[in-house]
């Protein structure tokens, strides 16, 4: 069994902040398990072309979405955006009601690292239960890209299914990616099933070519479909305990006797653990960063505060500080926890084809409406009182909180929440 610990209880200060530049951003370099100097992705090649966005992108959920630059709409009292945020896109969303507070470039088709594990976790992670046991076998780890990011999984030996998706929160590792995937009948029609439910989400700007995220010639994804993925990963429990993981016990290779040796595996999202320079963000509980070299950094996060859930993405951030895809991602949120109530949404994150009404057009999303403010508003409320760290108690039960009718669709012109909020200790 997997023995977590919790990470360190210490806040953010909130960024005082000043107008945002539109900037383009330029180098990047590889990094396996995405944060340390490596060769992941495509060896040699540690620069790329400070192209602009697009003039014109995708508009499924506004039209200020779809076009470049940052999107913003300052209300009185509200905060200017923090200066300091340099990547070439990025997006600040509730995750509740799905309103987009702002935005630069949402839409931007960028390759996206291990971020697109969030897909490939949401689109999978339901179809075996954790407690299922599978053997490793030398096909299992075919094609495993040079340089990745790996656990490591060792061949000819058993693992939980449990164990496999620690593997790949908390390492990224492309290695555990591969098991699933053969498991689930292989790279070739995960990949499908990940395409397939990408569609289903309305995540039009993603094409998946690899289900780790590895640098692959047409792999891309945007701000905007990184945090569709997100928030829906999040409404599925293990989803939520696997990201907001700060680390675990996990199976090794074989000792004497042929018992299996215990190492500890760690998260590499820096605002969840800390280290390198940062502290834990405060209310952080997920959710995927990434690295490589086509990619840069990205990272997508979830943080609650005074009862309100944001979900922020970052791509590619062209600054030189030190781990600066997660400041850029804090800043963002502080920023939108202060702004919040104080702007105008300049788009929404709009819900899964799937859970409209049949009559209802791709790339729309039903009104929103006073029917926001119905007796659901009271089950997606975060519940007073403390709430404790680690797996079993990252997020707080809020009864209620999924907004579907019986027969399981949404209904229009209602919120679609995540039905248990984050809860992180204070």
């Amino acid at each position: 069994m997997s023995a977590v610990k919790k990470p360190a209880r210490i806040a953010l200060a909130i960024a005082v902040a000043a107008l945002l530049p539109a900037l383009a951003a330029a180098p990047a370099s590889a990094l396996p398990n995405d944060d340390k100097p490596g060769t992941q992705g495509q060896p040699g090649k540690t620069r790329r072309d400070p192209d602009p966005p697009p003039a014109a992108m995708s508009t499924v959920g506004g039209a200020l979405l779809g076009q470049p630059g940052t999107q913003v709409k300052l209300g009185p009292g509200a905060p200017v955006l923090p200066m300091e945020v340099s990547g070439r896109s990025w997006i600040v969303a509730d995750a509740e009601n799905g309103q987009v507070l702002a935005s630069h470039n949402a839409h931007w088709r960028l390759p996206p690292a291990s971020t697109l594990k969030m897909l490939f976790a949401d689109t999978v992670l339901p179809k075996f239960p954790r407690t299922d046991v599978h053997t490793v076998t030398p096909a299992d780890l075919e094609g495993v890209g040079e340089g990745s990011s790996i656990v490591p999984i060792h061949e000819n030996l058993p693992y939980t299914v449990h164990d496999l998706w620690l593997g790949v929160f908390l390492r990224s590792g492309n290695d555990a990616v591969h098991v699933l995937s053969s498991m689930n009948g292989g790279v070739p029609k995960t990949v499908q099933d990940m395409q397939a439910h990408a569609q289903d989400l309305q995540a039009l700007d993603t094409h998946v070519v690899s289900p780790d995220g590895y640098d692959a010639p047409g792999q891309v994804s945007s701000a905007y479909d990184l945090t569709l993925f997100a928030r829906s990963g999040l409404q599925k429990k293990d989803f939520r305990d696997y990201c907001s993981t700060a680390s675990a016990k996990f199976p090794g290779a074989e000792g004497k006797n042929h018992e299996r040796d215990y190492f500890e595996i760690q998260n590499t999202n820096r605002l969840l653990v800390g280290e390198r320079g940062l502290d834990p963000y405060k209310g952080i509980a997920g959710v995927k960063n990434g690295n490589t070299t086509n990619a840069g950094a990205t990272f997508t996060g979830v943080a609650e505060r005074g009862g309100r859930v944001l979900l922020v993405t970052v791509m590619n951030p062209d600054s030189s500080e030190g781990q600066a895809v997660y400041k850029e991602a804090a800043r963002l949120l502080d920023w939108g926890f202060a702004a919040a109530g104080k702007v105008t949404p300049v788009g929404e994150l709009v819900p899964p084809r799937s859970a409209l009404p049949a009559t209802t057009p791709q790339g729309s999303q039903p009104p929103s409406s006073a029917a926001a403010q119905d007796p659901a508003k009271a089950a997606v409320t975060a519940r007073k009182g403390p709430g404790s760290g680690g797996v079993a108690t990252a997020f707080g039960i809020a009864a209620g909180a999924l907004l579907v009718v019986a027969a399981g669709v949404f209904l229009l012109n209602r919120r679609w929440p995540l039905p248990e909020l984050v809860r992180r200790k204070r």
